[in-house]
């Protein structure tokens, strides 16, 4: 039986799941909202977001988000055959391709996916370089009027793969945090310019807040504002923002 058979992928994928349910289970993971309006799980009709953050903490998104209405992109590589598995698994949708060329199948079935659903991809990967934004999300956000959520994931002192973005895998029974920033507005249909220039600015964003997630989770330190990061959806109402929109922006722009 060929390692890339239906039987072997599906029961690989289930195998992942039912591992990272119980190894993320035992962390103590925490997180901050910039704007709590943003949270996918409360999920408000039309209004739509694209939720981006670094390939290398895909997992804690991944146990942490399922059930909030979100569709992942990931690529059609074979590497991705399993995520594509645990992600369904874990609650969330899935399309498989690519954000920027125009014609593909992909970029359709995310335009229509947009319409009912909030999108959420890691703009470095499948494959990098590390860290470095692609200009296929900002190009999808600028065609769909999508505002941009940019996140940021840290662990303490994580064990880090060989691979291309370093990849993380938290120490059992270590901290996790996360830091959800507030929105950023794209004008539509940007040109070239105005692509690369976004692109930088939500580059920068998504870095600021990744270091700031894994600064806290390394330090143990307490946030104003922070609140347990449940498998449970938070709904409207039920938990405090540490700081509006304005202020994150202003903390952006001073950097």
């Amino acid at each position: 039986m060929r390692l890339n058979h239906p039987f072997i992928t599906n029961s690989a994928g289930l195998l992942a799941t039912c591992l990272i349910r119980r190894w993320m289970a035992t962390l103590d993971c925490r997180w901050a909202l910039y704007d709590r309006s943003v949270d996918p799980a409360l999920d408000v009709p039309d209004r739509r977001r694209l939720y981006l953050f670094w390939h290398e903490y895909v997992l804690l998104p991944l146990d942490r988000r399922g059930h909030a209405n979100l569709t992942m992109l990931l690529s059609r590589h074979r590497d991705a055959e399993i995520l594509s598995r645990v992600a369904h698994h874990l609650g969330f949708g899935v399309v498989r391709g690519s954000t920027f060329d125009g014609a593909s199948a992909s970029l359709r079935e995310l335009i229509r996916t947009s319409r009912r659903s909030h999108l959420t991809m890691t703009p470095d990967g499948p494959r990098g370089p590390r860290r470095v934004m692609a200009t296929g999300p900002i190009y999808l956000a600028s065609k769909l009027g999508l505002p941009i959520v940019p996140m940021g994931y840290g662990y303490d002192r994580p064990w880090r793969m060989g691979s291309w973005d370093r990849f993380a895998i938290p120490r059992p029974w270590s901290r996790a945090r996360c830091v959800m920033g507030p929105e950023m507005i794209l004008p539509r249909k940007l040109d070239r310019d105005g692509l690369e220039h976004y692109r930088l600015e939500v580059e920068r964003m998504v870095t600021r807040l990744t270091i700031e997630a894994e600064t806290w989770a390394e330090s143990g330190a307490t946030k104003a504002g922070e609140l347990p990061f449940p498998r449970e959806p938070l709904r409207r109402g039920n938990y405090i923002a540490p700081a509006d929109a304005e202020h994150a922006l202003r903390i952006h722009r001073a950097a």
